[in-house]
C-alpha cells in the first residue's frame, strides 16, 4: 500500500511543501478569521486565567486537519505571554520523554501535544495525575528496593490536538476543562483568509481571483493558503502576476483541482465505488485495497471531505456513491440502493 497524502495538493495533512506555512499564522486571536464560538469562548477563558494569574485549563482541540488547531495552540501561549513546548502523541514514546518534558517547564507554560489519540497507554496514565494534580509519579528502583517518588510540578497547561476524538479514552477525555470542536470554514471565511495571505506574500489579487481559489479549498486553511502559493506561481510565470478569476481557473485546472476541490485521488474513490462495485455499498477495506490506500487514509483523509459534499454516503453495509457524485464526474446515474432496510441492515 502506498500513502499518497502529504503529495497531494489538496491534502489537509502539513508537508514539507508549507515551510511558509508559520509566516501566515496568525500570532493574537483578534487575528484568527473563522471558528467564532471557539474564539468567543476561549477569550473569556484566557481573560478570566489571566484576572487570577493562574495556568490556563486545559484545552482539547479536534476537528478535521488543517483548520488550525495547531495555530490556536500558538495563539494561547502569546495570550498568555508564556513559553510553549511543542510534541506529539507518537513522539512521547516512553514515561522518561514525558518526565523530561514535564519538568522542563515553567510555571503557566503551554505543552502542546499534537495527535494525543496517538499516545502509548503507559505515558498517557503518566499524565493524569501531571494535569490533574501538577505532579508526576516516578518509580524508583526494581524489584522488592522500589519504591513510588511523588515529584511535583509547576502549573501548566495542556493543549491538545486529534483528528479522532473518539479514540480517546475518557479518562484523558476528563482532565481537559475546555473541549472544542473546530469545523471546516464557509467560502467568506476562506477568502478573508486569501486575502490576508496575500497581503503577507505580496500578492496582486482580484476579488473574483480570491473567489475561485475559496471555492476549490475545501473548507480548509492550510488547503487555501497551498492552493494560492501554487496559482501565485501560475501567475508569476504564466500570466502579468495577477490572480485573476482565469488565472486562478487556468493553475487551479492544470494542477488538476476541479471547482469542488477534488484532485485525482478523490475521483479515483469515487470513480472505483462507481465502475468496479456499482455504486456501492463496499466495504472500507476492500475500497482500500482497490485504491491502493490504508485503510485509514480512506477513512480519516478522503471520506470526510467527500461525506461534506454528499458525493459519499455510508451505510452499514458499505460506502454508498451518491447521485451527486453521479453527476460530478459525468457518468449517467443507474439508480442507487435505496432497497428497503439496505440503511439499517447490521454489518455482517
Amino acid at each position: 500500500m502506498t500513502d499518497h497524502t502529504t503529495d497531494r495538493l489538496v491534502s489537509p495533512m502539513s508537508s514539507d511543501d508549507d515551510f511558509q506555512e508559520n509566516s501566515l499564522r496568525p500570532h493574537r486571536l483578534d487575528d484568527y478569521i473563522g471558528q467564532e464560538k471557539v474564539k468567543g469562548n476561549l477569550q473569556i477563558l484566557l481573560e478570566a486565567a489571566k484576572l487570577r494569574g493562574e495556568a490556563l485549563d486545559h484545552v482539547l482541540l479536534y476537528g478535521p486537519p488543517g483548520l488550525g488547531k495547531t495555530s490556536l495552540s500558538l495563539i494561547i501561549s502569546a495570550e498568555m505571554g508564556v513559553s510553549i513546548r511543542m510534541t506529539s502523541g507518537p513522539a512521547i514514546e516512553h514515561a522518561g520523554d514525558l518526565a523530561s518534558i514535564l519538568t522542563a517547564l515553567e510555571e503557566r507554560d503551554v505543552l502542546f501535544i499534537d495527535e494525543i489519540h496517538r499516545l502509548s497507554r503507559v505515558v498517557e496514565e503518566r499524565l493524569y495525575s501531571a494535569m490533574e494534580d501538577f505532579a508526576l509519579d516516578l518509580i524508583i528502583g526494581k524489584g522488592p528496593s522500589a519504591r513510588n517518588v511523588r515529584l511535583p510540578l509547576k502549573p501548566f497547561t495542556v493543549v491538545a490536538a486529534t483528528t479522532r476524538v473518539g479514540a480517546l479514552t475518557a479518562p484523558l477525555r476528563d482532565r481537559f476543562g475546555a473541549i472544542y470542536r473546530l469545523d471546516y470554514y464557509d467560502d467568506a471565511a476562506l477568502q478573508q483568509i486569501l486575502r490576508r495571505s496575500a497581503r503577507i506574500l505580496r500578492v496582486e489579487m482580484e476579488n473574483d481571483g480570491c473567489v475561485e481559489i475559496a471555492r476549490r479549498a475545501r473548507g480548509t486553511p492550510r488547503i487555501a493558503n497551498r492552493l494560492l502559493r501554487r496559482v501565485r506561481d501560475y501567475a508569476q510565470v504564466r500570466a502579468d502576476g495577477i490572480i485573476t478569476r482565469d488565472v486562478a481557473r487556468l493553475a487551479l485546472t492544470a494542477l488538476e483541482v476541479d471547482e469542488r476541490g477534488l484532485d485525482t485521488s478523490d475521483r479515483t474513490i469515487l470513480r472505483t465505488i462507481i465502475e468496479k462495485f456499482d455504486g456501492g455499498p463496499v466495504g472500507v477495506e476492500t475500497l482500500a485495497a482497490s485504491t491502493s490506500e490504508e485503510v485509514e487514509t480512506v477513512e480519516d483523509v478522503y471520506e470526510p471531505y467527500l461525506l461534506q459534499l454528499g458525493f459519499l454516503a455510508r451505510t452499514p453495509r458499505g460506502r454508498i456513491a451518491t447521485r451527486l457524485a453521479y453527476e460530478h464526474l459525468g457518468i449517467p446515474y443507474r439508480g442507487g440502493p435505496e432497497t428497503p432496510g439496505l440503511w439499517d441492515t447490521p454489518t455482517v
